[in-house]
C-alpha cells in the first residue's frame, strides 16, 4: 500500500478546493486526468476517500482523516524540497572558514566582502586563529575548510593549492636598509630578527641554511602571530619576514616591504577539505570565488613588489 506522490497531491487539492475542475485546474492537469490519480489513489488503499454527486464532492470518513496526514506530508516535503533549492541556487547557506590570524585580517575580509556583494543570502563565519589549529578545525568540521601553509607532517586532508608567493623583508621607514637598491638574506642576519614561533621559523631556517649555510639567522624574538612581530618591527625592534599579501597590514604599522633575493624562497598557501565529505553548494561557491579572488590579489602584489616599481 504505497501511494504515490502525485496521487496524494491530487486528493489533496480536490479536498482543499471542493471541486473536481478547480481542482484540475490548480494542479495544472484535465479534469480526466485528475480522476483518474483519484481511483488509483482509492484502488490503492482498498477503500473510497471521495464521494463524488453532479453538483458537489465530500470526503469519505477516511478521506476525512487522511487529508490533514497528506496535506502535511506535502507541506513538509515542498519546504524540504524548497530549502535544498535555496541551498543551490546560493538563496541560502553557510559557510564555515579557518584561517590563520595574518590572512584574517588582510586578504580574507575584502574575499568576503566581494562575495557577500554578489551572494547576499549566504553567511560567511571566519575562524581566525593560530596555523596549528587551522587543520584540527577542519577535521574536527568546526570549518567547512581550511586555508593554511603546507605542513609536516602533511595533515590527513585534502589539499588544493591556493597561491605561492616569495617572502618579503619588513622594517621600519627610514631605516638603512631603505637606501638599498635590494635586499638580501645576507642583509637579514645584519639585524634582531623577529619571527613566528613553530613550524614557521622551523621551515624557514631549514631553508635558509640549506641555500645559505653561512648566513646566520638565529630569530631575537619568536612571538605567536605575526601583527606582533610587525608592531614589534615598528617600535624599532628589529625585522621581520613575511609573505606579501600582508602588504597592506605592514602600510598600515607604518613598515616597508621589499622582496628577498638572492635566493628567493616561497611559501605555498593551501585549502585544506575533509577527504570523502561534500561540501555545501555555499562552501564550494565560496571556494571558487575565492580562487578567482586570490589570483588577482597575486598579480597585484606581483606588481606592487616588482623591482620596476
Amino acid at each position: 500500500m504505497n501511494p504515490s506522490l502525485r496521487q496524494m497531491r491530487a486528493f489533496v487539492a480536490v479536498a482543499k478546493t471542493g471541486h473536481f475542475t478547480l481542482a484540475a485546474e490548480y494542479l495544472h492537469i484535465t479534469q480526466s486526468a485528475l480522476s483518474g490519480l483519484i481511483k488509483e489513489l482509492e484502488q490503492t488503499l482498498g477503500t473510497r476517500l471521495v464521494d463524488r454527486s453532479t453538483r458537489k464532492i465530500a470526503l469519505t470518513d477516511i478521506g476525512r482523516e487522511l487529508y490533514p496526514l497528506f496535506s502535511q506530508m506535502i507541506d513538509d516535503l515542498d519546504g524540504a524540497l524548497a530549502n535544498v533549492a535555496d541551498h543551490t541556487r546560493l538563496k541560502k547557506g553557510i559557510v564555515r572558514i579557518a584561517a590563520p590570524q595574518l590572512m584574517s585580517c588582510t586578504v580574507l575580509p575584502e574575499a568576503i566582502a566581494a562575495y557577500r556583494a554578489r551572494h547576499p543570502d549566504i553567511q560567511v563565519r571566519l575562524a581566525d586563529t593560530a596555523v596549528e589549529s587551522v587543520i584540527a578545525r577542519t577535521l574536527s568540521g568546526e570549518a567547512d575548510f581550511g586555508i593554511g601553509p603546507e605542513r609536516d607532517p602533511a595533515p590527513t586532508l585534502h589539499a588544493r593549492q591556493l597561491f605561492e608567493m616569495p617572502f618579503a623583508l619588513v622594517f621600519p621607514k627610514g631605516h638603512e636598509l631603505e637606501r638599498q637598491e635590494r635586499v638580501t638574506w645576507h642583509d637579514l642576519s645584519r639585524y634582531p630578527f623577529i619571527s613566528l614561533q613553530g613550524q614557521f621559523t622551523e621551515r624557514l631556517l631549514d631553508d635558509m641554511h640549506a641555500s645559505l649555510r653561512e648566513v646566520p639567522a638565529k630569530p631575537a624574538h619568536e612571538v605567536t602571530f605575526m601583527t606582533t612581530a610587525l608592531a614589534m618591527v615598528s617600535a624599532g625592534l628589529g625585522v621581520t619576514v613575511c609573505l606579501p599579501y600582508a602588504e597592506p597590514l605592514a602600510t598600515l604599522y607604518g613598515l616597508v616591504m621589499r622582496p628577498l633575493e638572492a635566493p628567493q624562497l616561497t611559501r605555498r598557501f593551501f585549502v585544506y577539505t575533509r577527504p570523502g565529505r561534500s561540501l555545501s553548494p555555499a562552501a564550494e561557491s565560496f571556494i571558487d570565488f575565492l580562487f578567482e579572488h586570490v589570483e588577482d590579489m597575486v598579480a597585484e602584489v606581483s606588481v606592487r613588489q616588482s623591482p620596476a616599481r
